[in-house]
């Protein structure tokens, strides 16, 4: 994922919110009052990363690990997902930015920003082989029916794409969506043939259909488009701007706008729990913003858990087991603490 351009976030904390667009006049009801005395997740521990360096970027799971981006270090951290523990340290990896588990596969592919998608066995990590994606790899998201991993790739009008591969026999695959602009976050249809693009420049959401291989662009009001969740079931698309800092919601039948509500600054990363019927979103302002999705039309802001400044990327896969709902959120080192990824419980 990119950063801010141009004046820093902190300078945009300044500016109001009341510029927020969107179609949602009321923002639905207030959350119940109990919530202010039971925040939506609680701090429960933390896995310290000792002499890790540097922003972070995106986050996997697979094989009761947590897998982490340390794009400025240069490595994946590897946790055990119950455990809580760091296990295992990927080096040697350019620039490391998205991630994808393949337990059909037992491999672990990871996305450069030097333009190669390095794919390692599940259980020693050693590196099985490399692919080449002109203009650096970014976002990853895993096709588990099909068993392939698409790839957000390239920099410019030419190369950008959303290309795929064969999980199995890494290989690349003819399959490649030639987008025009480079893509950000983008999520798959289960059910369906869709594929949901943000493209920042020139401020669209691109909507690729994998059995007829149309593509189809929505316009956006906001700028900065980066994280994206998915609510299938109830056919809305999550979209998280900075320009203003902005929680989007679109009906994917019309693609229309439904909601926008203020959200947090700086944001990086965005998940929609089915269970809850939360939206969560982590910002480098220090704060996750948690949403109520009250109807799929109307949303309401539930909670706003402190942090810390930075802490803008977050790795969220849903219950693991009875008891077991956890939120993890990167913190990069500053002048007096070290890294940390932050493990947070959610509350029913």
């Amino acid at each position: 994922m990119k950063t801010v351009r141009g004046i820093g976030f902190l300078v945009a904390l300044a500016i109001t919110l009341a510029a927020c667009q969107g179609k949602q006049t009321n923002p639905g009801p207030a959350a119940p009052t109990a919530a202010e005395n039971t925040p939506p997740m609680v701090l429960t521990g933390a896995v310290p990363l000792e002499g890790v360096k540097g922003r972070f970027d995106h986050f996997a799971s697979g094989k009761g690990k947590v897998f982490v981006s340390g794009l400025g270090n240069n490595t994946v951290e590897v946790i055990d997902l119950f455990g809580g523990t760091l296990v295992h340290t990927i080096t040697g990896v350019p620039g490391p930015q998205g991630l994808a588990f393949s337990p059909e596969a037992n491999k672990l592919f990871v996305a450069s920003e030097k333009g190669k998608l390095y794919i390692y066995d599940g259980d020693s990590f050693k590196l099985i082989t490399t692919l080449n994606f002109d203009g650096g790899a970014d976002n990853l998201r895993y096709d588990a029916p099909n068993k392939r991993v698409y790839v957000g790739c390239g920099d410019d009008e030419k190369n950008s794409a959303i290309a795929a591969v064969d999980a199995l026999n890494n290989k690349r695959l003819d399959e490649v969506y030639k987008l025009g602009a480079e893509p950000e976050s983008f999520q798959l249809e289960k059910s369906g043939p869709n594929i949901y693009v943000n493209v920042p420049e020139p401020k669209q959401i691109l909507v690729i259909n994998r059995n007829t291989k149309e593509i189809s662009r929505w316009p956006l009001t906001v700028g900065q488009n980066f994280p994206m969740a998915l609510d299938e079931a109830d056919h809305r698309l999550f979209v998280g701007s900075r320009e203003p800092a902005t929680l989007s919601v679109f009906d994917t039948s019309t693609g229309h706008m439904v909601a926008s509500l203020p959200s947090v600054q700086d944001s990086d990363d965005l998940y929609y729990s089915a269970d809850h019927k939360r939206i969560y979103m982590p910002g480098g302002e220090g704060f996750i913003y948690v949403f109520q999705q009250n109807d799929p039309d109307r949303y309401s802001l539930l909670g706003k858990i402190p942090t810390a400044l930075g802490g803008r990327t977050a790795g969220y896969f849903g219950r693991q087991g009875k008891g077991f709902d956890r939120f993890y959120l990167a913190i990069p080192a500053g002048s007096s603490a070290n890294a940390e990824v932050r493990i947070y419980t959610v509350e029913d």
